[in-house]
């Protein structure tokens, strides 16, 4: 059974977007094919909750590979927009300019496919902010179907 939402998505406005990519990537250091974050539409520091998606396109770089005549969106690039949303919201969070690592993945479960045409949306719910580490719970989203979820951790390098 997929993990209850976070947030009621009926409820957000994703016209109002609160940080454009522009702005996300001003904390997050990726850069070209890795810039996996198109906007930010919820913030709420009191909840520890951030929405963001991604709008999946045909240009990609994994699309003629992943799978040809069928390209699905990897989840390993899943993983890793989630991991670059809460990202983002622990060094907004934080007022940290450090470098925040990968530092592991659990409990992950896929539900779903992304394709191409489709906006990934992504939820996060801080779990901690420590000195040394911290992590965040998951979920993905395409047309109101959880298609992923599971808990990102990240290290202050």
């Amino acid at each position: 059974m997929p993990a209850k939402p976070f947030v009621d998505l009926s409820q957000i406005d994703f016209d109002n977007i609160l940080v454009d990519q522009a702005g996300i990537y001003t904390l997050n250091p990726h850069r070209y094919e890795f810039m996996l974050l198109d906007g930010i539409v919820h913030i709420d520091p009191e909840q520890m909750i951030i929405v963001g998606y991604r709008d999946v396109k045909s240009d990609e770089f994994w699309v003629r590979g992943h799978i040809p005549d069928r390209p699905l969106f990897p989840g390993v690039l899943m993983i890793e927009t989630a991991a670059q949303l809460v990202s983002y919201f622990a060094l907004r969070l934080t007022g940290r300019n450090d470098f925040l690592g990968f530092a592991g993945v659990t409990d992950v479960k896929f539900r779903g496919t992304v394709t191409i045409g489709d906006r990934l949306v992504m939820i996060g719910k801080m779990a901690e902010i420590r000195d040394r580490r911290c992590s965040g719970d998951v979920q993905g989203y395409v047309n109101d179907q959880q298609v992923f979820h599971g808990r990102i951790a990240g290290m202050w390098l």
